[in-house]
């Protein structure tokens, strides 16, 4: 196989910002050229003096402030040329295309990789195809840190020109620790990468509910300090259920981490030695109200559209979003007078509690999975993707946001075996693990919201567990109600045709009132 380096030369970078910046380093210590562009011009001068100062690279970086030299520097250095886009969803790219566009040949690449909305995606790869062009839209997941020492990577596109270029992602990808395997696959067609790329994120939303609500738990229902509190997600991360878990690895960081006398490089974080950075923090999440990230949302609307019942993912999302206005939260809270959390009641035992704790923060990260991975697969069937459920679960081992290892050493075998499942609840392993965890979880929700506490994701996930389990659910009631006022119609139960029966509308209609 040709090396990848020297099949490439250089690659050309749009967008310097933090996760561009970070490729373009990436990029450079592999040994490629990279030319970086920014409409942003503060941008591009920052990374220059990140480049003075990096040492020697095996690639060089360049500069451009205008386009049209940008890509022209790309020009004659390889067969092809190859792109890295690095910014915000929407207008930006499709604003860049149009720029590009002219200097496009046969052969050229696009690695689109923003949190794109996939049919914006499948837009883009119609338009270049004419042309000649494969635009790929590539998820890429981790965060700024991953995407310098290795992101995990899903292509969607061209099955020919992803292989073209999957010896150099793999080479860029992060990779497993236990077998050394890239985390980057063919994922498939069309804008099937940035959809798994978005239910990752989608993933991960429930995931962060999940943690911060037990954070709180401990923090003001328990009243541990933040280093303790550190120190139970440290072990939480050593073994068991959740070891190896990138959300809780870097909570049990976040809880230890002390204000130093002159802070980070920005100054954020200075003060006294026995403070907390997290003291500095505000509750307030906005990239879901400024817009800069879709993924949630678009998770959220396509469970909906889908038919997938998703509630952590969904419930986590709203909690961001009710955060994000915290000018409209305080006038509200005047009006309501809701009490505030209080301190945990009728514990007994602490230790005892915590592991109920830890066992319900895994069923609820376990129930985030099973939510977004049948999302994935209804919409793989959809759109006719044939998206390999296993080679997700095998991207998400290392470089990513929804790294559990528990979680992956479990589905993993059973997704890569060619099972071909649609509600991952069916499994075995993953039936079990959620009926041994429903007394934790149940016990967490009932203390916890005795104590007003919040917990929108884990008592979502728990009402999830009931519904999804449950033969005898009170929407017999709101069918009769439907058929009262919109002869929707029932099936009834014990009558074979009808009960389980197929998904659609039932047979019967009574006339509860004349009209």
């Amino acid at each position: 196989m040709s090396d990848p380096i020297q099949k490439f030369k250089c690659i050309g970078v749009v967008g310097a910002g933090n996760m561009g910046s970070m490729m373009t380093f990436a990029f450079a210590e592999m040994g490629l050229d990279v030319s970086v562009w920014d409409v942003n011009t503060s941008n591009l001068d920052k990374l220059l003096g990140l480049v003075k100062r990096s040492g020697n690279l095996k690639g060089k970086i360049a500069n451009f402030h205008d386009i049209d030299e940008f890509t022209k520097s790309l020009e004659g250095r390889a067969e092809r040329k190859l792109f890295m886009f690095s910014i915000t969803h929407g207008h930006p790219a499709d604003s860049v295309l149009e720029k590009i566009k002219h200097d496009l040949k046969p052969g050229d690449i696009i690695l689109d990789g923003g949190n794109e909305n996939y049919r914006r995606t499948e837009r883009r790869q119609k338009e270049l195809e004419p042309l000649g062009v494969s635009w790929i839209g590539m998820g890429v997941s981790g965060g700024y840190q991953s995407a310098r020492r290795g992101p995990s990577l899903s292509p969607g596109g061209d099955p020919n020109t992803i292989e073209t270029v999957l010896p150099l992602l793999e080479r860029y990808a992060a990779k497993d620790p236990k077998t050394g395997l890239p985390c980057v696959t063919n994922i498939g067609p069309g804008g099937s990468g940035h959809y798994v790329k978005m239910v990752h994120n989608g993933i991960e939303g429930g995931m962060l509910s999940t943690t911060c609500e037990a954070w709180a738990l401990l923090h003001m229902g328990l009243g541990l300090p933040y280093d303790e509190i550190g120190r139970i997600f440290a072990r939480w991360n050593r073994g068991g259920e959740l070891r190896d878990t990138y959300l809780i690895q870097i909570a049990s960081e976040i809880c230890q981490t002390r204000k130093t006398p002159h802070g980070d490089e920005k100054g954020e974080g200075a003060g006294p030695n026995d403070g907390y950075v997290l003291d500095d923090v505000l509750d307030k999440v906005v990239q879901d109200d400024d817009n800069t990230e879709g993924t949630p949302f678009w998770t959220v609307m396509e469970t909906a559209s889908r038919h997938i019942a998703a509630p952590t993912i969904a419930c986590g999302h709203f909690l961001r979003v009710a955060s994000g206005n915290r000018d409209q939260r305080l006038r509200v809270a005047q009006k309501l007078q809701i009490p505030p959390p209080k301190p945990l009641q009728d514990i007994k035992d602490k230790e005892a509690f915590i592991e109920t704790l830890r066992r319900a923060v895994f069923a609820s990260y376990l129930l985030s999975f099973c939510q977004g991975l049948e999302l994935i697969a209804r919409a793989s069937k959809d759109e006719n993707w044939n998206v390999d459920l296993g080679k997700c679960i095998q991207i998400w081992r290392a470089g990513c946001i929804i790294q559990e290892e528990y979680i992956a050493d479990m589905l993993q075998p059973i997704l890569e075996s060619g099972v071909q499942i649609m509600n991952i609840k069916l499994i075995d392993e993953v039936a079990a693990e959620l009926r041994s965890n429903y007394d934790s979880l149940k016990q967490v929700v009932l203390k916890g919201t005795a104590a007003d506490a919040y917990l929108p994701a884990m008592s979502a996930s728990l009402e999830y567990l009931k519904y999804e389990g449950g033969t005898m659910l009170p929407t017999k009631f709101m069918e009769a109600q439907m058929d009262f006022f919109g002869a929707h119609a029932y099936d009834k139960p014990g009558v074979s045709s009808e009960d389980p029966g197929l998904v659609r509308k039932g047979a019967h209609h009574y006339e509860w009132r004349s009209a």
